[in-house]
């Protein structure tokens, strides 16, 4: 199994609550962490905005990102979220079997 951490971020704490609370409802990752706030400075529509957001940290199989990809997006306020995944190259085997076991 190729593990992944998935990153989005989310406009207030309640919303990053509802998505980590629906996919892992849903069996889709085995764990959310919620970071924040945090600041977000990024480029929108030609502007350059300041946001507080809050960071959500996702671990699954990486053959599940469409899946969780997908769900975000149904789940989300923004327009376009963000949704990147980064392999998992190597981790404790007690933790990888849990995400294993955790998911479907």
């Amino acid at each position: 199994m190729a593990y992944s951490l998935i990153l989005s971020t989310a406009s207030s704490k309640d919303e990053a609550q509802h998505i980590a609370r629906a996919l892992v409802d849903r069996k889709l990752v085995a764990c959310v962490n919620i970071i924040g706030p945090i600041d977000s400075i990024y480029r929108w529509k030609g502007e350059v905005e300041n946001a507080q957001e809050f960071l959500l940290m996702m671990k699954t199989d990486g053959d599940l990102f469409e899946r969780v990809r997908d769900a975000v997006k149904s789940l989300h306020s923004y327009e376009v979220p963000e949704v990147i995944q980064v392999s998992v190259e190597n981790g404790l085997p007690a933790y990888l079997q849990w995400i294993s076991t955790s998911i479907e």
